[in-house]
């Protein structure tokens, strides 16, 4: 369910502090009128740096079957490379390239020599049919089709102003989001899950201003389910702030409990994402080599034309 216009406008200029006079403020957002230079310097910032808003990032998964045969089984990662390109009126393209598939660690390419340093599989070791190959593809890339423009957030769809004005308080954001769960029909006891999973997106997919951003960030600090771990570095060497997300929605898999646990690096100078990982845990083990790992190669405005990803 969407927010009505007016309704997501009024949520938006409240939240951030640009509510006209006179305007009713929806109940638990406050109502702080920025001084007029204030409010022209924060307009002149809002401006596109670049004729779309670009993310290219490196996928890499692992799990949950292993290739080969016999006593000479191993797991294999896949790569991937993800590109996106919005501009501020909302029309997007998208562009996918398979990066090729490999040994996960030594004990694995040894298992893989073994069963003759296979370049292409069509099965899995227990016989599932999958198609993987260590040699790149060679991609593509289109425009979205089917959007109406817009953004997307936590389950609303806003213009390019209305990302521009969302709430830059950590309280305020975390507000916003509560009325947008509230709206979209999301049952109470799911609202801190549903507020800690859009707050990251905010981190990378938006075009959000930095101190929107930054709001974001600390409002993820505040979550019940988030956890800081210090400094830490991805896949890349980039070092960033480190946290740890439990995610409380959970499966029985043979009568045990299954979690997902998400780690994030976050550039604390930029408030940019670096890296996303995600396990899949049982009773807080690693089960089935069951990992995913999204790195942020690049995030941020371009003025290059959409293309198909090239190789890393």
């Amino acid at each position: 369910m969407k927010l009505a216009t007016a309704s997501v406008r009024l949520l938006i200029a409240v939240g951030a502090g640009l509510a006209a006079v006179g305007a009713t403020a929806l109940p638990g957002l406050p109502s702080v009128v920025q001084a007029p230079e204030t409010r022209l310097a924060a307009a002149a910032s809002d401006l596109p740096e670049g004729a779309y808003w670009h993310t290219r990032v490196l996928t890499q998964r692992t799990g949950p079957r292993q290739m080969g045969s016999g006593a000479n089984r191993y797991w294999v990662v896949e790569r991937g490379l993800i590109e996106e390109w919005t501009a501020p009126d909302g029309k997007a393209w998208f562009g996918y390239r398979e990066a090729g598939a490999y040994p996960k660690s030594a004990a694995d390419r040894k298992a893989w020599r073994r069963d003759g340093s296979p370049a292409k599989w069509t099965r899995t070791a227990d016989g599932q049919v999958v198609k993987l190959s260590a040699e790149p593809g060679k991609g593509h890339v289109g425009p979205v089709r089917g959007n109406d423009d817009t953004f997307s957030l936590a389950g609303q769809r806003l213009t390019y102003d209305e990302v521009q004005r969302l709430p830059a308080d950590p309280n305020a954001l975390k507000s916003w989001l509560s009325e947008a769960a509230r709206v979209s029909r999301v049952k109470q006891d799911k609202v801190d899950g549903y507020i800690t999973g859009a707050l990251p997106e905010m981190l990378y997919w938006l075009p959000a201003p930095r101190n929107v951003r930054a709001a974001a960030y600390q409002a993820l600090l505040t979550m019940p389910t988030v956890r800081a771990r210090g400094e830490s570095k991805d896949g890349m060497g980039r070092a960033g702030a480190a946290l740890s997300i439990d995610r409380p929605k959970t499966v029985q898999r043979n009568g045990l409990t299954v979690k997902d646990k998400v780690d994030l690096i976050v550039d604390t100078g930029t408030m940019l994402l670096l890296s996303e990982s995600q396990a899949t845990t049982v009773r807080g083990k690693l089960s089935f080599n069951e990992t995913s790992t999204r790195t942020m190669l690049e995030v941020g405005w371009t003025d290059t034309a959409p293309a198909v990803p090239a190789l890393p």
